[in-house]
């Protein structure tokens, strides 16, 4: 099992501060990484970092936001200062934004641009602007595993979650585009995949997915009907494939998108 060991190794995770983030973050310490959580929220960033050193583990906590180019940049040093090296980023930062869903009194037609163009930002160029952040160090050194965090609706669109389909299937995108760019260019050891989960309960879902009495809503039903499996899945369900893309069982791996999804990219519906 030594190829998944992620001993010697350091990881970033964007959006570390989300419950999915954080879940990656304590899987990869697991691993055996040197983990750089990295969010807006400082007090949550450090909070996280210290439980992970509590726990034995190596941490640090980076506030940054994905969409500001300077804050990325100090990041870097950081995590250059302290460990010298960075070997694996996870782009988690993301989520929906409810201007751009078309609900209740948001229809298609007078969905505003501005609320369009903000989650397209969050989700696309919020992983773009990491990656060639943190990515050019990777490149330097000729080595590498960036695992950008993709959704169901980027294969299946799904109603009601317009902008951000759009943005994960534009994310899903990049990460091929990207592999080939970054092993022609930089070498065999620079790889690009992306995790595509399915359902999994948010802070920014729960209230579409669940009722306040934690059964599942109308729409949650839909969901749970068409997954296989029958559940939601839970965040640390993430951390296997994670550790699978970023360590050297993997080596020969660039340019996919694996679902978590507990078999609804299978399912027709019959």
């Amino acid at each position: 099992m030594k190829q998944f060991s992620l001993k010697d190794k350091v990881a970033i995770v964007t959006g570390g501060t989300g419950v999915l983030g954080g879940a990656l973050a304590w899987g990869l310490a697991q691993a055996g990484a040197a983990v750089g959580i990295l969010g807006r929220r400082a007090a949550v960033a450090q909070a996280l970092a210290d439980q992970l050193i509590n726990a034995g583990h190596s941490a640090l906590a980076l506030t940054a936001d994905v969409l500001d180019h300077a804050s990325l940049v100090l990041a870097r040093e950081q995590v250059l200062e302290k460990y010298g090296q960075i070997d694996i980023l996870i782009n988690a930062a993301g989520g929906n934004i409810g201007g751009a869903t078309v609900f209740g009194d948001v229809t298609f037609f007078n969905m505003t641009q501005a609320a369009f163009e903000n989650v397209v930002a969050l989700n696309l160029t919020g992983t773009l602007l990491p990656t060639q952040i943190f990515g050019e160090v990777m490149a330097r050194q000729g080595s590498g595993s960036i695992i950008n965090i993709s959704s169901m609706t980027a294969q299946k669109p799904l109603t009601r979650v317009l902008g951000y389909g759009n943005a994960k299937a534009a994310v899903d995108n990049f990460t091929k585009w990207l592999a080939v760019e970054l092993a022609q260019k930089h070498g065999a050891g620079l790889r690009v995949n992306a995790i595509a989960p399915g359902f999994f309960i948010g802070a920014q879902n729960r209230d579409f997915l669940l009722q306040a009495d934690g059964s599942f809503s109308p729409r949650g039903q839909q969901i749970i009907d068409h997954t296989p499996l029958g559940r939601f899945g839970e965040p640390d369900e993430l951390v296997g494939t994670a550790i699978w893309l970023a360590s050297d069982a993997s080596r020969f791996v660039t340019g996919i998108i694996v679902a978590v999804d507990g078999g609804f990219s299978a399912f027709s519906g019959i």
